[in-house]
């Protein structure tokens, strides 16, 4: 009899133990905005030689958190991508040492949905993002001093068609996330975090006698946010 009471009790303040915890939470919707400095490249198949090319990534944030410990994330953000091509050092006809260069910058649109998981007390959360992100190459630009190693325009040779080849697919696809910290303050939160992202799709074509099998984009992200809670 004395154990039956005591497992009643027990249960019974198990159950109001978790009844006080679920109405003690409340769901927030935070606003604001990011500032970030990332570094991409793109894939080639087959391979091109680059190095990375520092870009900067700012945009709006949104951010509703619906239960303890999980939450929603939406992003809109300009984001600059693109790739830094590695040459090898050579001469010209007088002899002179001659270093060439060729940068793709690509500025995009693209909205991120992320999963949002963190842990942690009222003032000091650790967290994590996940999910997919897309976008919209709404320009693009080069920088370059190889005139004299470009190809004429019919030539479809890898090594070398990236250097003249427009961005033939600019609707970009894949997925992002990675590890953060949040400071919760009285005049909003700051967030702090590093990102990587994988795209799942092309800038060019990638058909049967195209001159790249693959070239997607790879960035990895450094960014500050402020939320402010509503």
């Amino acid at each position: 009899m004395v154990n039956r009471t005591f497992i009643i009790l027990t249960l019974l303040w198990a159950f109001i133990l978790t009844a006080n915890s679920q109405n003690t939470f409340k769901k927030e919707l935070s606003v604001g905005g990011s500032f970030g400095m990332g570094v991409s490249s793109v894939s080639f198949t087959p391979r091109v030689q680059t190095n990375q090319l520092l870009g900067v990534h700012l945009g709006f944030t949104g951010r509703w958190i619906t239960e303890k410990n999980l939450g929603l994330i939406l992003e809109l953000n300009f984001a600059q991508e693109g790739w830094d091509e590695k040459f090898d050092m050579q001469t010209n006809e007088a002899g002179e040492l001659v270093d060439h260069q060729y940068t793709r910058r690509i500025n995009y649109i693209d909205i991120p949905f992320l999963t949002h998981i963190y842990f942690g007390g009222k003032r000091l959360r650790f967290f994590i993002n996940l999910g997919p992100k897309i976008g919209y190459a709404i320009s693009e630009n080069t920088t370059e001093n190889v005139g004299d190693l470009m190809p004429p325009p019919n030539n479809s040779e890898a090594n070398t068609a990236q250097r003249y080849i427009k961005v033939q697919h600019k609707f970009a696809w894949g997925i992002c996330g990675g590890p953060g910290i949040e400071l919760r303050t009285g005049i909003g939160n700051f967030l702090l975090e590093g990102r990587y992202y994988y795209g799942l799709g092309d800038i060019f074509n990638s058909r049967k006698g195209d001159a790249f099998s693959k070239s997607s984009s790879q960035v990895i992200l450094g960014k500050l946010t402020y939320l402010l809670p509503l």
